[in-house]
C-alpha cells in the first residue's frame, strides 16, 4: 500500500506512518467555554402597599319635619331623641302600636299623646330621676305615620288616599274630593257624610260642600280615619 501523506504547513508533503489518524480535541478548552446555566431565581411578587380601610362616613344627623304647634305625637310617627353631651343616648325610631317608644336606658316609654315639648320634659323628669344630672333632652318629629282617609260614592276615583306629608293632621275636603279625581257628573256636592270614629263609637256628620270654595265660604277638615261618601244626584 503507497504510503500515506499529509501537507505540511511548512510545504512539502509529510509521509504518515500509519493508517490510523488520531486527533486530539481541547475538550477541557471547550467544555470551559460552554455558556454556563443560570439557575432560576425565585420571583417576587411585588406586594402592593397595604391600604386602610375607607373611614365610615359620619352619622347623617337627624332631619326634623316642620310640625304644626301643638302637634300630638301618636302610633306609627317616627321621632328622633338627641341627650345633650351623651351621644350613646341617641335613638331614632317609630312609635309603636301602643304609642310607645324603645329608649336607651329607660326601655319602652309611652309617648303618644304628648306633645314635642311634653315628650322631651317626660323623658328629661325620667333620665333625671336615676341616670344623669340636669339632662337636656331634645325629641324632634322626622317623619309622619301613614295617615289615611277613604272616599267613596260619586267620585272619579274612589279609593283609599294618604294625608299629604305637609298636612298630616287633616285636609280640607274639596281637596280630599280633588285627589279623589273630583265628582262625577252626577255627584250631589251638598249631600255629603263623613262617618268618623270618636271615643270609640261611629259618628257620621252631614257636609254640604256646594257652598265651600277654596281660600273663602267656610270649610270641613277630613280627619285621618275618615269616610267620605258623595251622594248621588236626585235630578
Amino acid at each position: 500500500m503507497a504510503p500515506a501523506y499529509l501537507w505540511s504547513a511548512r510545504g512539502g508533503h509529510a509521509p504518515l506512518h500509519s493508517s490510523r489518524l488520531h486527533f486530539s480535541f481541547p475538550f477541557s478548552s471547550l467544555s470551559q467555554n460552554r455558556i454556563p446555566s443560570v439557575a432560576p431565581q425565585p420571583t417576587i411578587a411585588a406586594s402592593a402597599a397595604p391600604t386602610s380601610a375607607p373611614a365610615a362616613p359620619p352619622a347623617a344627623p337627624n332631619v326634623a319635619i316642620s310640625a304644626p304647634s301643638g302637634y300630638v305625637l301618636g302610633p306609627n310617627d317616627q321621632v328622633a331623641v338627641e341627650v345633650f353631651g351623651e351621644d350613646d343616648l341617641r335613638t331614632n325610631g317609630r312609635l309603636n302600636a301602643e304609642g310607645n317608644l324603645s329608649v336607651p336606658l329607660l326601655g319602652s316609654i309611652r309617648l303618644s299623646g304628648l306633645t314635642l315639648t311634653q315628650a322631651a320634659s317626660r323623658l328629661t323628669e325620667l333620665y333625671g330621676r336615676d341616670y344623669l344630672v340636669n339632662p337636656k333632652v331634645n325629641v324632634m318629629l322626622v317623619g309622619y305615620a301613614k295617615r289615611r282617609f277613604t272616599v267613596l260614592g260619586q267620585v272619579n276615583r274612589p279609593g283609599s288616599y294618604e294625608m299629604p306629608e305637609g298636612s298630616p293632621g287633616g285636609i280640607d275636603v274639596l281637596e280630599a274630593i280633588a285627589m279623589a279625581g273630583g265628582y262625577t257628573r252626577i255627584a250631589a256636592p251638598e249631600r255629603i257624610s263623613v262617618r268618623r270614629q270618636s271615643a270609640g263609637s261611629d259618628q257620621v256628620i252631614k257636609v254640604n260642600a256646594k257652598r265651600f270654595t277654596r281660600g273663602g265660604g267656610g270649610s270641613f277638615l277630613v280627619l285621618p280615619g275618615d269616610t267620605i261618601t258623595v251622594a248621588e244626584s236626585l235630578f
